[in-house]
């Protein structure tokens, strides 16, 4: 059933924006605004929101819904599905011409009936039939309006980021249980599937990520069988999903003993963590977010081993646009959710260190909602 409450500050945002009409077809906003997980694969499926409330939604036969508070046409592989969404736009549809709408963005000279918001990634087969059968039409992207509200989370959604953290923290104390027992990186990948599965957890966010030592300095290492010696670092990024919200976090423990040196690259990523959640609160700017993490660690040494940006935007998909870098001076605003996450990697010296937390933010600063511990943790391990 249609979320009328998401559906409606879209339609704000639409307002704000000049467009009275978007075509919603990526199945991951589709999921956002009506709870269905739907994989068309090559055939269309759209959702067309109108300012007026004359919506519809267009899905292939096969895939038979129950009623989602819109009308919803369904088509079978035989007609053909863009000149039946192109019959219900608004415009001029007695308008002739011989070539397509411009591509751009909303004038002051347009009338907004005129203009049909698109999605980024619409596959171009379907996007360039409609142009040949709408040249009445002006066409622009509308993602950005999809992609700002859902970055906003509802008091709903909000709880649901809650629990899925809060899964995710019983999930790493369980990790941390074992991460010393000589399993390969790829043995751990999979007992932690079983981990989640046996906190109810049926769906991960994303593959986890086990590293030691040399394999930790990649942030997007691909496990191996690397079983870990005594004095690497153990880091591990991973992430469920209860009831279709993201969790996502990092831990870095060392095995059997610490260096110095190690020991200080740890206390400075742990540091930069905690400056980037200070500096998580409206009136700053997500720039602002990664700037006090990545002053941090420049201060101290690092800052040529910090090579990622500090974070991401997280809600139905484990990255959502909004992201935590000096590039993004968007305002940060209660009820947005994201990643800080800075993290130092020196291959030469066999070490990467990621710490990394979840903050939802309210009206006076943010909820770190990973509880899970983050002071150095030296974990059992015999001689080599």
């Amino acid at each position: 059933m249609i979320d009328t409450n998401k559906l409606g500050r879209i339609i704000n945002k639409m307002q704000e924006n000049g467009l009275s009409q978007i075509i919603v077809t990526h199945p991951t906003p589709i999921r956002y605004l009506t709870g269905l997980r739907l994989w068309p694969g090559e055939r269309m499926l759209a959702l067309l929101i109108r300012a007026d409330g004359n919506h519809r939604f267009f899905i292939n036969r096969m895939s038979q819904q129950e009623d989602q508070g819109i009308p919803i046409t369904y088509y079978d592989d035989t007609e053909d599905p863009v000149a039946l969404l192109a019959a219900c736009l608004e415009g001029n549809t007695d308008a002739t011409g011989s070539g397509v709408a411009t591509a751009g963005v909303v004038g002051t000279s347009d009338a907004a009936g005129n203009v049909v918001g698109i999605d980024k990634d619409w596959q171009a087969k379907f996007l360039l039939r409609l142009m040949e059968l709408r040249p009445d039409l002006k066409y622009v992207n509308s993602s950005a309006i999809i992609d700002r509200v859902r970055q906003i989370k509802d008091a709903h959604e909000q709880e649901l980021m809650i629990r899925s953290s809060q899964l995710n923290d019983e999930v790493m104390a369980d990790i941390m249980a074992i991460a010393n027992q000589r399993f390969s990186e790829k043995e751990l990948n999979a007992k932690i599937l079983d981990l989640y599965k046996a906190h109810g957890v049926d769906r991960i966010s994303f593959m986890p990520m086990s590293a030691y030592g040399r394999g930790a300095a990649d942030p997007h290492h691909d496990s191996t069988e690397d079983r870990g010696r005594r004095g690497d670092c153990a880091l591990f990024d991973v992430g469920g999903e209860y009831e279709g919200y993201c969790s996502d976090m990092t831990r870095t423990f060392f095995l059997g003993e610490v260096s110095d040196r190690h020991r200080l690259i740890y206390e400075t990523v742990l540091g930069a963590n905690l400056a980037g959640i200070a500096a998580a609160k409206p009136g700053n700017k997500m720039s602002d977010v990664d700037k006090a993490a990545r002053d941090y660690i420049t201060e101290r040494g690092f800052g040529e081993y910090f090579t990622h940006r500090t974070g991401h935007s997280i809600g139905i998909e484990d990255h959502e646009p909004g992201d935590v870098s000096l590039a993004n001076d968007a305002p940060i605003e209660p009820g947005m959710c994201f990643s800080v996450e800075p993290g130092i990697y020196i291959p030469e010296e066999n070490i990467g260190v990621r710490i990394e937390d979840l903050v939802l933010i309210t009206e006076d600063g943010c909820r770190v909602l990973n509880e899970f511990p983050k002071e150095l943790t030296i974990l059992p391990f015999p001689e080599e």
